[in-house]
């Protein structure tokens, strides 16, 4: 069975590969389908077959998903573009007579009310569902990675701001997340499923400050503002632009309104153990 993944120059896609080839999938049964083939042979193993594939050009996607049985479709990083984008890998799928998709969608996708991302995800899930391809879908929460850059901020400022009114986060590690892909993608009984993912431990930026004050040796406070304050202090201090500072800003009210928070279990069921601890993640990624 060959199992292709997409997305393999990016975090998920690369710990998808690595998780494949832990397992019991032979490296010749892996296909890494990527943009930039040359990043990608710098990060995979020599022996691991690469081929090009370009979200936005169907014949680069027709070509890349040739022989391909199973496909690990890794939700395109360009925001605003996705809906389109995964359309075009679908579609090419069909064509190839690919026998199953499994997509890594967002955590609780069609009762989002704030989340910046679930519309996309919720057409892509559409999609799927349309093309008659048997799919899995993976509602992925939120990466504890995705705080390594407020977490530097923070522990340089002593002062981690937000606008989650006290809201909570289910976090888990993007290698939690990869396991779980591989774990579904090499193995029989998820066609049709639909699994939310999460961490074990739902957290609060209170906890994530403490935590911090531990990594750092330093005073670290959360402070919560308004998202006018923190959009406006995000762009004058921080130096963001304004869309992205409106994306964070959208993902803390998205925090505050529990869409993060959820806590299902089914994470580490499928991988078999309990989701890596929040500090020991960041601990790991602060110190590269």
């Amino acid at each position: 069975m060959k199992i292709a993944v997409t997305g393999t120059t990016g975090h998920l896609g690369r710990l998808t590969i690595e998780a494949l080839l832990q397992g019991d999938t032979e490296v010749s049964d892996v296909i890494a389908l990527a943009r930039d083939t040359e990043r990608a042979s710098q990060s995979l193993r020599a022996d691991m077959e690469i081929r090009y594939a370009d979200y936005d050009s169907s014949e680069t996607l027709d070509a890349a998903l040739t022989g391909v049985d199973t496909l690990v479709l890794i939700s395109s990083n360009a925001v605003g573009q996705r809906s389109r984008q995964h359309r075009n890998v679908i579609d090419a799928a069909q064509r190839a007579a690919v026998s199953r998709i499994v997509y890594t969608s967002v955590l609780g996708a069609r009762e989002a009310r704030f989340s910046p991302v679930a519309g996309e995800h919720v057409v892509t899930e559409d999609l799927l569902h349309a093309s008659g391809i048997p799919t899995t879908i993976l509602r992925n929460g939120w990466y504890t990675e995705n705080f390594v850059d407020s977490a530097r901020q923070a522990m340089e400022t002593g002062e981690l701001l937000g606008n989650t009114h006290g809201g909570k986060i289910a976090s888990a590690s993007r290698a939690d997340y990869a396991q779980a892909a591989a774990v579904v993608a090499a193995t029989d009984g998820h066609e049709g499923q639909t699994y939310e993912l999460s961490g074990d431990w739902a957290w609060t930026y209170a906890d994530l400050a403490v935590i911090l004050t531990e990594l750092s040796g330093r005073d670290v406070h959360s402070r919560d503002v308004s998202e006018e304050f923190h959009l406006d202090a995000l762009v004058a201090l921080a130096g963001m632009d304004e869309a992205l500072a409106g994306f964070v800003v959208a993902v803390d009210q998205a925090i505050a309104a529990g869409e993060l928070a959820k806590q299902t279990g089914e994470l580490s069921v499928l991988i078999g153990h309990p989701t890596t601890d929040v500090t020991q993640t960041l601990a790991e990624a602060l110190s590269r």
